[in-house]
């Protein structure tokens, strides 16, 4: 609102190469959120779904659901509708709100669902098919929004959730992480300090709302009255030109994606001398990408970021130093850095015990970025936000092994303690793909693991399932049904039976030796 009053005619974000202002953004933003609070009383429950991508409806949707008094659920119209249906219906969510793009999907979350819902369609006029399809529920057209005068502000409530992310679970089911204002303050004040995002900045909007790094791109750009520049498909496609035709000074991606510009042949020297700024995180940052990066974009800094969902999109970073950052760096990968303010870690062993200095061990953090665990999940939440031994403050478990730094060196990161994978910069727990295979399959005897391996995670996923099976091909549709793309495996490996170790448990190692990975 600070933003929307200083640079009122400044562009908050550029959609499909048209800039929306502050100003228009705002309006938009505030009838959402006045409609809401119109039907607050038919519609009570604290979060609204945004069924809605890379528009002005999406980002008007997420600033509408907060202007609310509520916190947002992203929903994806890329993901299988059975699994986008089943998020929704575990948010409890009665507000939906849908962008012109995702209506084609709309009713499978409709179909399906026996609940009376709140449908806000921003940017469609003629709603009278879906008011005869679906007569139970309350369809809002763009027409039909309240004016932004009737928007009420909100009691404030720094505890309450700001959104709701649902990750991959290893039950077969997706978990809804809780992240609250609070939470997204901390982060969103040092990064914009950090950084020194000023209103001149373009930066880059790469990640869908469904992963939590797009909270950077939109509100550290927002705070600061900076522009958020949206790519159109064919600018994903080549990212190069996009950095180039919208002079961006601030980029943010996952490190894989510098792997593939370079093998595109568009990281070259100095080609991108408009960018101030870049920054990396959801995987591994390999040495060579960040050296060959800033060959390409001399005039920037370059940080690489670490954080699980639950701390809240990143709470470590580390600065690359052109003297000192490669002697830092171990398996040639760069360093993870350094703890945000008032962010505490710890590095324990098995029994949850500090390491010594040196040492590698499970990282452990708490502070002002620690979610507030998992919805409706108590049991979860009681097993990965934990008291460890001799301490009386609840840390959260990252399941990610790194090195405790000898005395102010960075922390480096050494891989997973358990079977989390990272594909494409998802974070992707292999026991929910095996969860879904067994259930497709009719077999228990299911094995997922991450495979080819590189320094960015995996390149993708490759399941080995237990007897006969007739219809392969039948299983693979069965499989793309429930999972997204970046989940399904590559590969489905029949075998009469799995190799098992001396007790008795189906051995990983051998099956990667099948894959001609090793141990």
């Amino acid at each position: 609102m600070r933003s929307a009053a200083q640079f009122s005619e400044r562009p908050a974000v550029i959609v499909g190469g048209t800039p929306v202002t502050y100003w228009r953004l705002r309006e938009l933003a505030l009838r959402i959120a006045a409609s809401v609070q119109a039907h607050q009383q038919q519609f009570g429950t604290s979060l609204v779904a945004v069924f809605a991508q890379r528009s002005a409806t999406a980002f008007g949707a997420v600033l509408g659901s907060l202007l609310a008094g509520h916190g947002y659920v992203p929903l994806n119209r890329t993901f299988p509708a059975a699994r986008t249906r089943l998020m929704f219906e575990r948010s409890g969510c009665q507000t939906l709100i849908v962008d012109r793009e995702s209506l084609p999907q709309l009713n499978a979350l409709l179909d399906a669902d026996e609940r009376r819902l709140l449908v806000i369609c921003p940017d469609l006029q003629d709603l009278q098919w879906h008011r005869r399809q679906w007569p139970q529920h309350v369809f809002i057209s763009a027409g039909a929004l309240e004016p932004s005068a009737a928007w009420r502000e909100p009691r404030e409530d720094q505890d309450a959730i700001a959104y709701l992310l649902f990750t991959s679970g290893s039950t077969g089911v997706p978990k809804g992480v809780m992240v609250a204002h609070r939470n997204v303050t901390a982060f969103v004040n040092y990064m914009a300090d950090r950084l020194q995002v000023t209103e001149r900045d373009i930066a880059s909007q790469m990640f869908d709302l469904t992963f939590d790094l797009s909270v950077f791109d939109m509100f550290v750009a927002w705070e600061r009255g900076a522009c958020l520049c949206c790519p159109s498909k064919k600018a994903l496609i080549n990212p190069g030109k996009f950095i180039q035709d919208q002079k961006l000074t601030i980029w943010f991606s996952v490190p894989s994606t510098i792997a593939l510009m370079r093998q595109l042949g568009l990281v070259k020297p100095d080609r991108f001398p408009s960018l101030r700024c870049s920054l990396f995180c959801g995987e591994p940052l390999p040495v060579s990408s960040a050296e060959a990066w800033l060959k390409a974009a001399p005039n920037c800094i370059l940080e690489n970021l670490y954080g699980p969902t639950e701390l809240t999109i990143a709470c470590t970073s580390y600065r690359w130093h052109p003297q000192r950052s490669s002697a830092e760096s171990e398996l040639g990968i760069a360093p993870i850095g350094y703890a945000y303010p008032g962010m505490n870690a710890l590095v324990v062993d098995e029994n949850l015990r500090e390491v010594e200095p040196g040492e590698a061990g499970e990282l452990l953090m708490n502070g002002p970025q620690m979610s507030r665990g998992y919805w409706r999940d108590p049991e979860r939440t009681h097993s990965a936000f934990i008291v460890p031994p001799g301490r009386k403050e609840i840390f959260y478990r990252t399941g990610d092994r790194v090195r405790r730094p000898v005395g102010d060196g960075p922390l480096t990161h050494l891989g997973r303690t358990d079977f989390q994978v990272k594909i494409l910069g998802h974070r992707v727990e292999l026991g929910e793909v095996e969860a879904v295979v067994r259930q497709a399959s009719g077999t228990d005897g299911v094995v997922a693991l991450g495979w080819p391996a590189s320094a960015s995670g995996y390149g993708g996923i490759e399941v080995f399932i237990e007897g006969g099976l007739a219809q392969v091909d039948r299983l693979r549709e069965l499989i793309a049904s429930r999972l997204p793309d970046y989940m399904v495996p590559r590969g489905l490996h029949v075998m009469n039976r799995l190799p098992r170790n001396v007790n008795g448990k189906i051995d990983r190692n051998a099956l990667r030796s099948m894959l001609g990975e090793g141990k």
